[in-house]
């Protein structure tokens, strides 16, 4: 079991917040991992978003927990001093990994937990925050993982900082699970061609290329060979630019596109097996099952008997 907490401030952003959990509800939902999280705030009174959205927080006390995330928005130099501080204090000192979003950054800094490090935070407070706290190093990037302290600025910053999270500790297909569910929907263009999950508006052209190729020939996956000449690269072009890009390379992103294709039709649909074997490009029932235990370490029924799916 993972114990995650979320210790939001008064103006925290609803769109930081739902890219730090969608991809983890994701993961548990998907995978079948335990995950579960709690929802904290400095002084267990009700919190109000940037948006006007009013959280209240979980009853039950926060204990352990594996993973502390703090999500602040404006207000920050009001929550730098006070019950937010101090309860940012005490439970960073009982939390295995501490991640700060947003302005959150700010807080963990004022609660010494930052210094003679690296971190990053919303790219409009970078200068300032560099002012303040001279002893950490600042970077203008998505995401910093220093340590047991890990930082991010926006949305996109803790979408990243999630999905590096979750290939660390449940290894990348999980994360490539997590992508591919939050973000093919909204990555979809009915103007264009479709984009490959896990990679919205990012990438080279030929990589988006050779994604849209292996989307489209899932049922009959074409050999690497001939997608890397339809893109006008050679085979090691092709490998560099996977693991340059995604981190992996393109014949084990095309399977693990395959093996999504295959939850999806085994959730969602009556097919037995075989039929969903043979529209992700498989021979046979045995050889879906055979690539989906050496990914997953199960066989897809048994995946899916955890998320209390059929198939």
């Amino acid at each position: 079991m993972v114990r995650i907490g979320f210790l939001l401030c008064q103006g925290f952003s609803n769109m930081v917040l739902s890219c730090l959990l969608e991809p983890l509800r994701a993961v548990r939902d998907q995978a079948g991992i335990d995950i579960r999280w709690q929802v904290l705030t400095p002084d267990d009174a009700p919190v109000r978003s940037s948006s006007g959205l009013t959280v209240t927080a979980d009853a039950q006390a926060a204990g352990a927990l594996d993973v502390l995330v703090v999500v602040a928005g404006y207000g920050y130099r009001d929550h730098a001093g006070g019950a937010a501080l101090r309860r940012v204090s005490g439970l960073a000192r009982h939390s295995r990994l501490v991640i700060g979003a947003d302005s959150g950054p700010w807080l963990l800094a004022q609660a010494g937990l930052l210094e003679g490090q690296r971190a990053t935070l919303h790219w409009s407070l970078l200068a300032e925050f560099a002012e303040a706290f001279p002893d950490i190093a600042v970077e203008p990037s998505a995401y910093v993982a220093a340590g047991r302290i890990w930082t991010c600025g926006g949305a996109a910053g803790a979408l990243d900082l999630m999905l590096a999270f979750i290939a660390e500790r449940f290894g990348q297909a999980n994360a490539f699970i997590a992508s591919s569910m939050f973000l093919h929907d909204a990555d979809r263009s009915d103007a264009g061609p479709a984009r490959a999950p896990g990679l919205p508006r990012k990438g080279s052209a030929r990589l988006r290329q050779a994604m849209n190729l292996m989307i489209g020939s899932v049922e009959t996956p074409l050999p690497l060979a001939r997608i890397a000449s339809a893109c006008g690269v050679s085979v090691s072009k092709l490998d560099r630019l996977f693991r340059s890009e995604i981190g992996m390379p393109p014949g084990r992103y095309f399977q693990m596109l395959r093996l999504s294709q295959a939850r999806e039709l085994a959730a969602s649909t009556d097919f037995d097996l075989r039929e969903i074997a043979l529209r992700c490009g498989y021979g046979d029932a045995a050889a879906l099952s055979k690539a989906h235990r050496r990914v997953y370490g199960q066989p897809i029924r048994a995946a899916l008997a955890q998320r209390g799916g059929a198939g």
